[in-house]
């Protein structure tokens, strides 16, 4: 019974994030799990000839980049292996400029707004202009109280694993706390915050009823 109310309670949440999200110009959507959320993410690529997709784990986890690969589509993916440093350059290059650009977040608040951080800047500056479509994917475990919260799980949650995740020489890598630091692999030096849609950028949310990515 405790999952069912956990389950129960993770609902009624993104239900009013979608809700706050859709207020503030977002399409958003609730799913209940990956299945459910790769469907949505399907209908929403239809149409769309080139594809980029940022260093998500999420997105990865349920398999959309693979299946838009599967399909024959033209998917720009910097984390394919064997690929030189102009390569990967090219390829962030590109992504801003894809017809459909696909990601997650760092940390969405209830009130509807969405937090990201990134040490190059290519999905942060991709997310916000460029691409036709943005599709934002984000398991519940990114979303929090208010704005506020929403930032600081950037440094006390996202940041250490993300950083330990990518082998990074970071403070945070090996204490799992965030000691603003300046190092020069540290991977926190751009943030954004979507307060509302970008003027013009079409963005959908896809929240998954379920703990997914960092």
């Amino acid at each position: 019974m405790e999952k069912d109310y956990s389950q129960w309670l993770m609902e009624k949440r993104a239900e009013k994030c979608v809700e706050n999200l859709k207020r503030h110009g977002f399409d958003a959507h609730a799913c209940s799990d990956g299945k459910v959320a790769g469907n949505v993410v399907a209908d929403l690529t239809r149409g769309f000839e080139t594809f980029g997709i940022g260093g998500s784990d999420t997105v990865r986890s349920l398999g959309i980049a693979e299946e838009l690969k599967r399909q024959g589509e033209t998917v720009h993916d910097h984390w394919q292996p064997g690929l030189t440093p102009e390569q990967i350059m090219a390829i962030r290059l590109a992504q801003g400029r894809c017809d459909c650009f696909l990601c997650s977040a760092n940390g969405i608040s209830m009130t509807g707004e969405i937090v990201n951080v990134d040490g190059i800047g290519n999905r942060t500056s991709a997310m916000a202009f460029g691409p036709k479509k943005v599709i934002i994917v984000a398991g519940m475990n990114k979303v929090t109280e208010d704005l506020a919260s929403a930032v600081a799980r950037v440094r006390q949650v996202a940041g250490p694993m993300r950083a330990r995740s990518l082998s990074m020489e970071t403070p945070c890598a090996k204490t799992g706390i965030c000691s603003d630091c300046n190092v020069p692999q540290r991977i926190c030096n751009i943030t954004t915050i979507l307060h509302r849609r970008p003027m013009l950028t079409d963005m959908s949310v896809v929240l998954v009823n379920a703990s997914l990515g960092f």
